[in-house]
């Protein structure tokens, strides 16, 4: 796991790219601005602060980059109350590379999420998913999450699905990590 810098955002916006049409092809709107998903210039914008403030990361597996992750304070209006926001850090644009799906580097990003909540003295770490996408919300239930609730009407955006998971119940996982390490 490594820093994200500023010349890691065409990577960042490929990996978008790459798993929009991925999700498409699947029959998701994911992400699409058909279904009210950032055009990718928002999209490049809103990680190029990110990368900026430091919240964003990069998983290396065999020394490729393997997905990126951005975790900080902040979450749209609607979703998390502030006393939420205040216990928690939270998760956004966590997106691995497709040729490394399944080798468990999704686990690890949100694995450095809880560190980072664990270093801030942070009980939870939180994130949206996307309403309608009934895959994802799969994928982070097997992660470990709970889905706390499904944000009301004051929440604008297309990812309402509020999902949390403790950060004490995370088992200690390496910080770095190769490909004997991940099929352990």
């Amino acid at each position: 796991m490594r820093p994200a810098a500023l010349g890691d955002l065409p990577l960042i916006c490929r990996l978008r790219v790459q798993r929009t049409s991925w999700l498409t092809a699947r029959g998701s709107d994911q992400w699409t601005v058909a279904g009210r998903g950032r055009p990718i210039e928002i999209f490049a914008g809103a990680v190029g602060r990110a990368l900026d403030r430091g919240e964003t990361w990069i998983a290396e597996l065999d020394g490729e980059s393997a997905g990126t992750i951005t975790v900080n304070h902040r979450a749209d209006p609607g979703l998390w109350s502030a006393w939420e926001l205040a216990e928690s850090v939270i998760v956004h644009f966590m997106i691995v590379d497709l040729r490394f799906a399944g080798r468990q580097v999704g686990d690890h990003l949100l694995a450095h999420a809880a560190r980072l909540a664990d270093r801030e003295h942070r009980p939870w770490v939180r994130l949206d998913a996307w309403t309608t996408n009934a895959g994802l919300h799969n994928y982070y239930r097997r992660a470990g999450f709970t889905l706390a609730r499904v944000a009301g009407p004051v929440a604008s955006g297309p990812s309402k699905a509020l999902f949390e998971r403790q950060t004490a119940a995370w088992r200690p996982m390496p910080r770095r990590f190769s490909a004997a390490s991940v099929r352990d």
